[in-house]
């Protein structure tokens, strides 16, 4: 079939999907939270990205990359690019493990360390207020939901 012979897609069912996909509503909501903790933790010289991935390293033990790609619902692809400028800056290392030469450790060095300290307490606050200004304060709910779709 041509695709100028195709038939369109009535204007309801545009209007249907916009008020009901699921996935519409949940990269919405992502985005602007994104956009939010960008704007709170910009002082602190930080993306929310990067917030997420450095906290992803506070760990008692360094972790490999596996983990936290896990973690961060990202392929290690995607995580090298996002470890680079975070050891440009001196607030990461990734070091050989000596357990298996093969694999990699992150270590959050103490630059990584006094910098996710400083972006903690901005970090809380708005995420409180966040939190104050769902319906019925109910984010466990929201947070449980999201953990059943991930």
């Amino acid at each position: 079939m041509d695709m100028a012979d195709s038939v369109t897609v009535p204007f309801e069912t545009t209007l249907f999907v916009r008020d009901t996909c699921l996935c519409l509503h949940v990269q919405r909501a992502a985005r602007s939270l994104a956009r939010h903790f960008d704007e709170v933790l910009r002082p602190v010289g930080l993306t929310n990205g990067q917030f997420s991935l450095l906290m992803s390293l506070n760990r008692p033990k360094p972790p490999g990359m596996a983990p936290v790609a896990n973690l961060l619902a990202m392929d290690r692809t995607t995580l090298t690019a996002n470890l680079k400028p975070l050891e440009r800056r001196g607030l990461v290392q990734v070091v050989v493990d000596e357990a298996d030469r093969r694999s990699r450790l992150l270590v959050l060095t103490p630059d990584g360390q006094a910098l996710l300290a400083s972006a903690v307490p901005l970090w809380k606050a708005a995420h409180a207020d966040i939190e104050r200004s769902l319906p019925e304060g109910n984010a466990d709910r929201l947070r449980a939901d999201l953990i059943a779709l991930a």
